[in-house]
């Protein structure tokens, strides 16, 4: 959802004339997101694959074949001039659709394992946009190209707030520590009971934490807010936070780990164990091969094994250093407008 608004963004402002359209589904994030930003869409009764039981697959068939007539009457009515998929359930109908009616396509591919969408999609796509560079070895050779732009996300400023300014905001001392926790929108669990139990345990001295539980589990843990450890349910505006951040502990996903890398902020990658082709310990494993990252798996987090892992990064200045150069160097701050530009390359000219 994310990376495609950003790439509609960056296309809007390269070519005012463009008018995206978003296709998602149901079942999505884009439910709850679609209908809050400026983007006309159409949200389809789509299901996944039923693969541990594969008799509910009927739901997946009658899911597609209603979506389909949908999308024909769509694609009628605004005949457009390119498809772009950017992952799931209602990107892989459309990449189809596109296929079908000879109308060029491309997409974005986030992760470093890619998705069957993904790998589908990058055998008739014009172009694949790839958030990390590694995910070209699974995919298959295609007429298309593969092209290394990482992940669209929102560029931090061309000048940044100074560290002890960001710190004041949320009533840190100009010379802590800061650590960011957060496990997207809605939080994970997981992450959220170990910190809770550190917390109470006893964080190491000169260290604050900023910690976004999502909102559906901001109850259960608003508790344990005081002056050095913030509990806040989201972060919005995120920049903010990343400003103010010296290390942070989060899961493995796409937009996250990439919005953390065009800061410099050094990491420590606890990835959901469940997520698809567990895409997110292979983000957090090249994050970790590349200097920018730990990778904590989920199995082995607790307080104590919190307290081991940041006592030691911060007692360890030259690599945290080292870390968020790493992190730095894999940054991508305007792959939306390096997707947009070459995305124009394809549309009529203006």
């Amino acid at each position: 959802m994310y990376p495609g608004l950003a790439i509609a963004r960056a296309l809007v402002r390269l070519r005012p004339e463009v008018q995206p359209f978003f296709v998602g589904a149901l079942r999505g994030i884009e439910r709850d997101v679609l209908p809050t930003t400026e983007c006309p869409h159409l949200l389809l009764d789509l299901q996944p694959l039923y693969r541990p039981h594969v008799w509910k697959n009927w739901r997946t068939l009658r899911g597609a074949l209603a979506s389909w007539t949908r999308l024909n009457a769509a694609g009628r009515e605004r005949a457009p001039a390119m498809v772009v998929g950017t992952g799931g359930y209602a990107a892989g109908l459309a990449l189809v659709w596109a296929w079908r009616r000879g109308v060029p396509a491309v997409q974005h591919i986030g992760d470093a394992i890619p998705g069957i969408t993904a790998r589908w999609g990058a055998r008739f796509a014009r172009q694949s946009y790839l958030g990390f560079p590694e995910a070209a070895r699974y995919l298959p050779r295609s007429r298309g190209a593969l092209v290394d732009t990482g992940n669209p996300i929102e560029p931090p400023p061309d000048i940044r707030p100074a560290g002890a300014e960001a710190r004041a905001r949320w009533g840190f001392p100009a010379a802590a520590k800061v650590l960011l926790v957060f496990g997207g929108s809605q939080g994970a669990r997981a992450l959220n009971q170990a910190v809770a139990a550190w917390v109470e345990r006893g964080i190491p001295r000169g260290l604050c934490v900023l910690w976004a539980t999502g909102r559906g589990q901001h109850d259960a843990f608003a508790h344990l807010d005081r002056a050095d450890v913030r509990v806040v349910p989201y972060l919005s505006p995120i920049s903010e936070a990343y400003a103010t951040a010296d290390l942070a502990l989060v899961r493995g996903g796409m937009m996250g780990t990439s919005e953390l890398c065009a800061w410099g902020v050094p990491m420590v990658i606890v990835p959901l164990p469940s997520a698809a082709n567990d895409h997110q310990t292979a983000n957090a494993t090249v994050l970790e091969q590349g200097g920018a990252a730990l990778h904590l798996p989920q199995r082995e987090l607790s307080a104590e094994r919190l307290d081991v892992v940041i006592t030691a990064l911060l007692a360890d200045p030259a690599r945290l250093s080292a870390m968020s150069a790493a992190a730095r160097g894999r940054g991508r701050p305007h792959a939306a407008a390096e997707i947009a530009r070459r995305i124009a390359a394809y549309l009529s000219p203006a």
